[in-house]
């Protein structure tokens, strides 16, 4: 970890933080979710630098070290796109592989169908291929406590998250989230309330990682948080017929709880997602769950690797 550089890069008009770790010219972009920052790849970074990569991972505009945008309220994953095709103009970088995690893997996608000249290959963790729009997730289909309904109805995450300190709102998802069932509340409950404060974190998850998320997520607050994934989620990015051409693999956690959203199982395991991304490995690890990066470092880091190698120029 302290191998790891830190700096600011100036990328439309934002400071965004970006790490990084060894150097040549084949580059590894890490894109992370929620709620995760950078170090959610701390130990991917390390495995594929000792592998003879340059890695980079940053946190999104309006997360930890990055600075905020002006109107927060505006944002939708095109901004995140474009960021991501900025800084890598601004690094100097041609082509890049791309890993991402939850809605970081939305962005990744997105990448790959805009920009499909950028992207040498790309991996994505626990999400297929998915554009934001009406139908991304289907919580018509999901009971009314269903967090995600929740947390896009304005003011109610803030109310809820309001309660308790950053710290122990972080805590509280990562366990939620580590469950194999999606968050749902109940009409007299918020989505906090279903976590019992005597809940231990799971085994793969320490107190010092969790004060590095809280220490990043109490400079950042969850303002932008909520808007980019959640309360963007159902605006159309205007893109049709999308393809990804650029190789990809596809990690899941077989007790991941987003296999429980209504379709998602049947649509991660069919061949409709070769319609989209062609040329496709989809593989899925029987113990891992939400946060599969963190939960099987090893077995996921092999795959990457082993990825990365097939598919280097």
């Amino acid at each position: 970890m302290d191998l790891i550089k830190h700096t600011l890069v100036e990328v439309r008009g934002l400071k965004l933080h970006v790490a990084e770790i060894g150097t040549g010219p084949k580059v590894v972009l890490f894109l992370h979710g929620f709620p995760e920052i950078w170090y959610t790849w701390r130990y991917q970074m390390n495995a594929v630098a000792a592998a003879g990569y340059r890695a980079i991972a940053i946190d999104f505009r309006g997360y930890g070290l990055s600075e905020q945008p002006a109107e927060p309220e505006k944002g939708n994953f095109m901004d995140l796109v474009d960021d991501v095709v900025a800084l890598l103009d601004t690094l100097g970088i041609n082509k890049v592989f791309l890993i991402g995690k939850d809605f970081g893997s939305i962005t990744a996608y997105l990448v790959a169908v805009v920009h499909p000249e950028r992207v040498s290959g790309l991996v994505s963790l626990g999400i297929p291929f998915l554009l934001p729009g009406p139908n991304c997730i289907r919580n018509d289909l999901m009971p009314s406590g269903f967090y995600i309904t929740r947390w896009q109805e304005p003011g109610r995450a803030e109310a809820d998250f309001g309660r308790l300190d950053v710290k122990t709102v972080v805590r509280n998802i990562y366990i939620l989230f580590s469950g194999t069932e999606p968050p749902t509340a109940r009409d007299d409950q918020e989505i906090m309330d279903l976590v019992d404060p005597s809940t231990p974190l799971p085994p793969w998850f320490s107190e010092k990682d969790l004060a590095a998320y809280a220490s990043l997520y109490e400079k950042s607050g969850f303002r932008f948080a909520l808007q980019v994934p959640y309360r963007s989620l159902g605006i159309d990015c205007g893109i049709t017929d999308p393809k990804v051409t650029a190789p990809t693999l596809m990690i899941n956690g077989q007790k991941d709880y987003l296999l429980k959203f209504a379709g998602m199982e049947d649509y991660t395991k069919s061949e409709q997602l070769k319609h989209f991304v062609p040329d496709l490995d989809n593989v899925f690890l029987d113990e891992g769950n939400h946060f599969v990066h963190e939960n099987l470092p090893k077995q996921v880091n092999e795959l990457i690797i082993n990825f990365l190698s097939k598919h280097c120029d």
